[in-house]
């Protein structure tokens, strides 16, 4: 895999330990081991492309003077046949290496011959990832947290692909426990309701759901609703649905089996509508792991059994506690209450026991609300108790979203006067828009998104101006077809006339692009490639303003023309790696 400034800094690596043992075998200084030294790009571009500490490095056991050192390598470095074509020593010894025509000519040469392919790296080649984001309650709608969730989280998963990561994308449905006693309380409350006198009348009033849900959910006076249950027009949409195929014919079956039958008709379509939201914004899963699934098999029961041998726990007032707090949490926790039954922390435990050790991920990483600060400790420590390494498991904190409108903080959907979700806001901006401005920022940091710049069609718009970069491409190719001048794949000797500032930035930042990926995945940061990507429009801009194509002399015109085409790759591969459109013409 292609990837030109990898390339130079190990070739220059060579270039410098062959040059110190020339000056060892020529008898110019001493044989000592060769100290760990440094290659690097310099933020300041008149510093070189490169720079190396390699003279200072060798300062101490030389027992000599840094610069005298590189002046020494400097003379015994042999560049021709390189990527480099000249060096500088600057300050007290640093040395500045510059690149040649060659390497700039090649890195367009191998973008043409890599396609959509270019930016790929395999440093994650063989290990397998799991990465579970998004797992919102099932009993309602995903909120704005989800909608940037799923953003970072589908990101983060392509970044990894594209750093040779085998991945897994998983959503976690929390089919039982406490919140689905609550959503089925919830059910039954609004069925019998429904059932009830004041609930026909209702009926026959209001000609169709939605009506229907929106005057329930609105009049509290004629149906009030306990403080311990949701109460969202959702709920009440089930249980019309579930009135409209069975009358009234459960209001005198047993609470527990009418309650039983309310969640198995509604929490399927709760279900299927996260994922039909999720497919709409361009997220598929490979599994959608339920957690009644670690209940039935037993797991659950296993886990709280291998922690017991673990020596971790200990009983009080009639309660199984988990020694969390010798593992630097901030106290002990409770797995099994008095009553018998087990808190909500020990299925999420036999849950990442499945990651790990069931299914053997390398890696599994938890993208988290900004609630869950202490949720990671405690996770950590069971799995140490456990004997899984705790740092096979990586949680990503994730910061709240505030919506502006306006220039004001905008917390209602038009349509149903409520929270907006992520249906909603689908509604109100295209999903291009939201999954870029969702990854415009570290997920641990807060997000302000405008809801006005998101569908504005101008430069302020960072991803209409990186679309529009190549869109802008597009047309200038096919503007030059039209007279003739196809884009060639040339050779590197027919790209070494791109030599002007603006052409050598623009490839200089095209070549950083397997870099930036594997930095992305490093860090588990996907706002690294939307960063990658306006600056990229941005250098392409200053070179299309300074550099003319249409009218250069044929040889320049055709390079800059391949340059233009490298450009379409890499902008093509950095939208493609975030799943959003590249338009060919706006």
């Amino acid at each position: 895999m292609t990837n030109p400034i990898r390339s130079a800094s190990n070739e220059l690596r060579e270039l410098l330990m062959s040059a110190v043992g020339r000056l060892v075998s020529e008898g110019k200084i001493e044989s000592v081991p060769l100290p760990a030294f440094n290659v690097e790009i310099p933020q300041d571009k008149s510093h070189g492309d490169f720079a190396s500490n390699i003279a200072m490095a060798f300062a101490k056991p030389l027992k000599s003077a840094p610069r005298k050192i590189a002046e020494l390598i400097t003379e015994a470095v042999i560049l021709d046949g390189s990527s480099f074509e000249r060096i500088e020593i600057a300050g007290p010894g640093f040395i500045n290496f510059f690149l040649s025509k060659r390497w700039f000519s090649g890195v367009v040469a191998d973008v043409a011959s890599d396609g959509g392919s270019y930016g790929k790296t395999d440093t994650g080649a063989g290990k397998r990832i799991l990465v579970e984001f998004v797992s919102a309650n099932p009993t309602g709608p995903m909120h704005i947290g989800n909608a940037r969730g799923g953003a970072i989280g589908d990101g983060l998963c392509s970044v990894l692909e594209w750093a040779g990561y085998e991945v897994e994308r998983e959503f976690y449905v929390n089919d039982a426990g406490n919140q689905i006693n609550k959503f089925g309380k919830s059910l039954d409350l609004r069925y019998i309701q429904l059932c009830s006198s004041d609930g026909q009348a209702l009926m026959e009033k209001c000609s169709d759901d939605e009506t229907l849900c929106q005057t329930i959910y609105d009049d509290d006076k004629t149906f009030p609703m306990p403080e311990d249950v949701y109460l969202g027009a959702d709920i009440i949409a089930h249980a019309k649905s579930f009135y409209d195929k069975n009358g009234s014919s459960y209001a005198d079956k047993p609470e527990e089996e009418r309650t039983s039958a309310l969640v198995d008709f509604a929490l399927p379509k709760n279900i299927q509508k996260l994922e039909d939201d999720l497919l709409k914004y361009r997220i598929k899963y490979n599994t959608w792991f339920r957690e009644s699934t670690l209940h039935n098999s037993g797991a659950v029961t296993e886990v709280i059994e291998l922690l017991k041998k673990s020596g971790y726990t200990y009983e009080q007032d009639g309660a199984l506690w988990f020694k969390s707090s010798e593992f630097g949490d901030e106290k002990d926790r409770v797995l099994v209450r008095e009553n018998g039954i087990p808190t909500y922390f020990v299925p999420d435990i036999a849950y990442h026991y499945n990651k790990l050790v069931t299914r053997g991920f390398d890696t599994a990483i938890d993208i988290l609300g900004a609630d869950h600060h202490g949720y990671i400790p405690r996770m950590k420590a069971a799995m140490s108790a456990l004997g899984v390494d705790p740092g096979r498991l990586d949680m990503m904190i994730m910061q709240m979203v505030r919506l502006v409108k306006d220039g004001e903080t905008y917390k209602l959907s038009k349509r149903s006067g409520k929270a907006v979700t992520l249906e909603t806001l689908l509604d109100e901006v295209p999903i291009d828009a939201a999954r870029f401005f969702f990854n415009l920022r570290e997920a641990n940091s807060h997000l302000e998104f405008d809801l006005d710049l998101a569908i504005e069609q101008s430069s302020k718009n960072p991803v209409y101006y990186v679309q529009y970069a190549h869109a802008r491409i597009c047309s200038i190719i096919r503007n030059l077809e039209a007279e003739g001048h196809s884009v060639e794949n040339l050779s590197p000797d027919k790209l070494d006339v791109l030599e002007t500032t603006e052409e050598r930035e623009l490839i200089r930042y095209i070549a950083s692009l397997p870099n930036t990926v594997d930095s992305a995945a490093k860090d588990y940061d996907p706002s690294k490639i939307t960063r990658y990507t306006q600056e990229l429009a941005t250098l392409f801009h200053k070179f299309y303003d300074k550099c003319r194509i249409k009218g250069a002399e044929e040889s320049l015109l055709k390079a800059r023309l391949s340059l233009c085409m490298a450009v379409k790759i890499t902008l093509k591969n950095t939208l493609d790696m975030l799943k959003i459109d590249c338009p060919e013409k706006m």
